[in-house]
This record gives structure tokens, sequence and C-alpha cells, in this order.
């Protein structure tokens, strides 16, 4: 169904701009490595007595990764630009 107010004023819905593959893995691999550095940056469950169940130290890595997803679609840290210019730059090699 079409938005009134968007059809009175004349702008038009575009389908968001999907990355290439290539892109896509450069993306995972950024958001990978910043999950690494927030587990050894001291993004881990402490058992002080005050929580830190099994249950979340089990879940702790989803958090991790959930939140390194999010760093990445905000703008992350720059890797995943270096490694999409790599993944190219090979590409066009061979």
């Amino acid at each position: 169904m079409t938005d009134p107010v968007s059809a009175a004023s004349g702008s038009v819905d575009r389908p968001a701009h999907t990355p290439s593959p290539t892109r896509l893995v450069a993306e995972r691999l950024e958001a990978s490595f910043l999950a690494e550095m927030l587990k050894f940056g001291g993004l881990e469950p402490k058992s002080d007595g005050f929580g830190a169940s099994t249950g979340e130290s089990q879940f702790a890595s989803f958090h991790r990764e959930a939140l390194a997803q999010e760093m990445v679609k905000a703008g992350g840290i720059g890797l995943a630009d270096v490694f999409f210019q790599s993944m190219m730059e090979r590409a066009n090699d061979n």
C-alpha cells in the first residue's frame, strides 16, 4: 500500500542498494575481527558472585557478534574497506 503523504510529496520508494557479495564478505571479516577484539578487550561476563551464570557465559559470544555487526553497520573502523579493496585488486590481478 502506498503512503499518501509520500505519494503527494512526489517521493518514490527506491529499493535499498544491495552491496556486492565481495563487500558482504569484507564486512563479515571486519565484524569477526571486532568480535574478537571485544572478547579480548574485556567484554566478558565476570564471575564475581553477582550474575555470570553458565547461560550468560555461553551466550556472551552471540552478544559480542551482534555488537560487532552493529559496529560495522555504523561504519566500523575501516577494515571492511581495506579488505574489499584487497579482494578487488586480487580479483583484477587474475
